[in-house]
């Protein structure tokens, strides 16, 4: 967990030192669950992720506590028994936009992006490819994507008492708005 923390970092700080590079530290990542027993949505707003818009390189880091619930006992038990957020502080994505040709970061619009890499959730990795938008606006770079999480992939357990209250595959909406880095 260190060695990825440290690479995670590392990462940020090339990416934030030389060429064409976009940060955040206060991105928005969502998720969602819907069964019919019960609904469960919790967001954290201290996602940080970095862009380098010349190679495509694409990071994200979330901190595993910061996900906030609407009821305490669900953030609980989401900390303490299902993400076991003391064992696996965060959850981190590394990869880059495989259609960034396409993609003209100098002019603003809205374009399709296409981003493939390796999503580490509970200790597990996974290769993911996933679709979302990139706008340029105002010199800056907004990232949206929802996409699903199947969280057996993660071997994430769920206890018997409460397995029909969780979806077995929960929507994640990420929301970021990078700015370019100040030399």
């Amino acid at each position: 967990m260190k060695k990825t923390t440290i690479l995670i970092f590392t990462y940020i700080f090339v990416i934030a030192t030389f060429g064409q590079k976009y940060v955040t530290k206060n991105g928005h990542i969502k998720f969602y669950s819907e069964t019919p027993m019960e609904t469960i949505e919790a967001h954290n707003r201290q996602v940080n992720s970095a862009l380098d818009i010349a190679t495509g390189d694409f990071v994200f880091k979330v901190l595993i506590k910061s996900f906030e619930f609407e009821k305490a006992l669900m953030q609980e038990h989401f900390n303490e028994n299902y993400l076991e957020s003391d064992k696996f502080p965060d959850a981190t994505f590394t990869g880059k936009i495989t259609n960034l040709s396409s993609i003209d970061f100098a002019k603003e619009g809205k374009y399709e992006a296409e981003v493939e890499g390796f999503l580490k959730i509970h200790g597990e990795t996974k290769k993911v490819n996933e679709k979302g938008t990139f706008e340029v606006s105002g010199g800056k770079i907004f990232g949206k994507a929802v996409f699903m999480v199947h969280i057996a992939d993660y071997k994430v357990k769920i206890p018997n008492t409460v397995i029909n209250n969780i979806a077995e595959d929960v929507e994640v909406t990420v929301d970021i708005g990078l700015e370019p880095v100040k030399k």
